[in-house]
């Protein structure tokens, strides 16, 4: 168990944590200023690890948090749940940061608005793990959301990015007025914005109180479009394939998995006393969504497009964590998504190099790679494994532990069909392995960064790790 030796009972480092990774954004705007591009990456990987360490030091804190003299429990929490997911998010940017250099080695007037746009998200990401108050969950959605329309259009010569960047932001602006809207509701009803309050006015009123149950519905259709759940999905292939690789990254992993924890926040926090109602709601979206996403996907010849409906089904395996939460599933979302943030990253790090040497992004990009590349082919193999739950790689493990808290919450045939959906999805992602090695490619040659393949045997070997010893997470929590 991480812990270290001796922290005050009333000390609090989340404030910190918050305010130092902002800084750290900041830092990369004056950076530009004076032209100091080169340094920018290792500094800002050293001043993640930095606050890496700083969050870790509240894994102890049990006190109230004190800012200014003043205690702000009410707004936001600082417990394991916050702490291990803020650790899980810092790593994912520090490895989406190494992959940016050469990602911009053509741009580089657009690396540090990229990596100032990458710490802001990282600093919301924060805000979305630890909020206890429904205007900060509003704040942290926003911060994450504007920072996203941005990065989805920043190739503003590229109509695709253009096209990514405008359907976000519209269908975004949609799900946060209908998120704020529920939002209304349900303090009209309860009368706080504090998840404490809302939990125990749900518990003793909120199944007879209209009011409550439409804000809980509007609230929770609102995640859904956040996660890219079935039927709020459509916006993700478009924007996933129009947005630079690069973003469509960051979406897929560091972000995604940044929602699903307030999403499970907001439901374990706030909405348990109404989960009767709100687990019919969400047993047929998780249905819904694992078999679309993997059906569709099987039709895909690009390769974001093909991750994005992967992404989708992910999003309903999830979604069996927030339904298992009487039996207290953070453990097993935590694994599952730290092990589906490693694989998908590990995938882009070869995707990137292979699109930017065949211009191209669709599968048969990876034409004959096993022959040109084979350590690239092999990395990538290993990365769509994990992302198809082949043992040992650690999306084995993830989904075995979704699915078992999944049929201790009784939800038995809703895992049957999560089963079924699984082995559906191994035929697509063996579409990109069956490229590499069963087809034969032209012979440009492709040249991966040694960041980027730093990145790579990162991802795969902690993939590989957590596949045999997964102790080391879900232990954590």
């Amino acid at each position: 168990m991480l812990a270290p030796a001796f922290i005050p009972s009333r000390t609090t480092y989340i404030v910190y944590t918050l305010i130092s990774t902002c800084c750290l954004g900041l830092l990369c705007l004056v950076a530009e200023i004076f032209n100091l591009r080169k340094l920018m990456i290792p500094v800002i990987i050293a001043g993640l690890a930095a606050i890496f360490f700083v969050n870790y030091m509240d894994w102890q804190h049990t006190g109230p948090i004190i800012i200014g003299g003043m205690d702000m429990s009410h707004m936001i929490v600082v417990d394991h749940f916050t702490v291990a997911f803020n650790g899980l998010l810092i790593g994912a940017a520090a490895l989406l940061l190494m992959l940016a250099g050469g990602f911009y080695k053509d741009e580089q007037h657009h690396l540090s608005d990229y990596l100032a746009i990458l710490l802001f998200i990282v600093s919301g990401a924060m805000v979305l793990t630890s909020f206890s108050n429904l205007v900060m969950l509003f704040l942290g959605i926003e911060i994450v959301s504007i920072s996203l329309y941005i990065m989805a259009g920043s190739r503003k010569f590229d109509i695709r990015s253009n096209e990514a960047g405008f359907k976000y932001f519209l269908l975004g602006s949609f799900a946060s007025a209908i998120l704020l809207f529920g939002i209304a509701l349900i303090y009209g009803s309860s009368g706080s914005f504090e998840l404490s309050a809302i939990s125990t006015y749900a518990a003793s009123h909120g199944m007879d109180s209209p009011m409550f149950l439409v804000g809980a519905l509007m609230m929770v259709v609102a995640m859904l479009f956040k996660v890219a759940a079935v039927p709020f999905h459509f916006w993700s292939p478009d924007v996933y394939e129009g947005s630079p690789s690069l973003v469509t990254t960051v979406m897929a992993t560091l972000v995604k998995v940044a929602f699903f924890a307030a999403f499970y926040r907001l439901m374990a926090g706030g909405f348990l006393g109404i989960d009767g109602y709100t687990s019919d709601i969400l047993v047929l979206v998780a249905a819904v969504t694992m078999i679309v996403g993997n059906l569709i996907a099987l039709s895909q010849d690009n390769f974001k497009r093909l991750l994005a409906y992967s992404g989708i089904s992910h999003a309903g395996y999830m979604l069996l964590a927030i339904l298992s939460l009487k039996t207290n599933s953070s453990s097993a979302l935590f694994f599952y998504g730290a092990s589906y943030i490693l694989a998908t990253i590990g995938a882009f790090a070869v995707a990137i190099p292979v699109f930017a040497a065949s211009g191209k992004e669709t599968i048969d990009a990876f034409d004959g790679l096993g022959r040109k590349k084979p350590f690239l082919a092999a990395l990538l193999t290993m990365s769509m494994l994990s992302l198809a739950g082949i043992p040992p790689l650690a999306g084995f493990l993830g989904k075995y532990y979704i699915f078992s808290e999944a049929i201790k919450n009784g939800y038995a045939v809703l895992t049957v069909l999560a089963v079924l959906a699984s082995i559906v999805g191994v035929y697509y992602y063996f579409k990109v392995i069956l490229a590499m090695y069963t087809k034969t490619g032209d012979d440009t040659d492709v040249k991966p960064s040694v960041l980027y393949a730093i990145v790579m045997v990162i991802c795969v070997g902690l993939s590989l790790l957590l596949g045999v010893w997964p102790g080391g997470l879900m232990g954590l929590l």
